[in-house]
């Protein structure tokens, strides 16, 4: 299975070179990935902390029946939690996946979303 892998610090700043990654991997029709991507590592910046390392991992391509973005970083005490604020967070994960949870390590935690 086809997989793209990036490990980066989370910043609002690597949003746009992680949707411009997931767009080359995926190729057209990526949208929701993006947005995806996007919003799990907004949650990390702000509820675990600019600056904390994580790793994207995408499995599948563009002409996969699913795609999975799966996002991890080193808090697996920081469980993300789905408000009711339409359009943001994990709402829009939510709205935008076929299903989404979390995975806790030892000392890490991974929140993925299946499209």
């Amino acid at each position: 299975m086809n997989a793209l892998t990036i490990r980066l610090l989370a910043t609002p700043q690597a949003a746009p070179m992680l949707r411009h990654a997931v767009r080359e991997h995926l190729g057209p029709g990526s949208g929701d990935a993006e947005l995806c991507v996007t919003e799990l590592l907004a949650n990390v910046v702000r509820h675990v902390g600019e600056g904390t390392p994580v790793t994207l991992r995408v499995t599948g391509t563009g002409r996969a029946a699913r795609t999975r973005v799966e996002l991890t970083d080193p808090a697996p005490g920081v469980r993300p939690v789905r408000r009711e604020a339409a359009g943001r967070g994990l709402a829009l994960v939510d709205a935008l996946a076929a299903r989404w949870g979390v995975t806790r390590g030892a000392r890490t935690k991974t929140v993925w979303c299946e499209l």
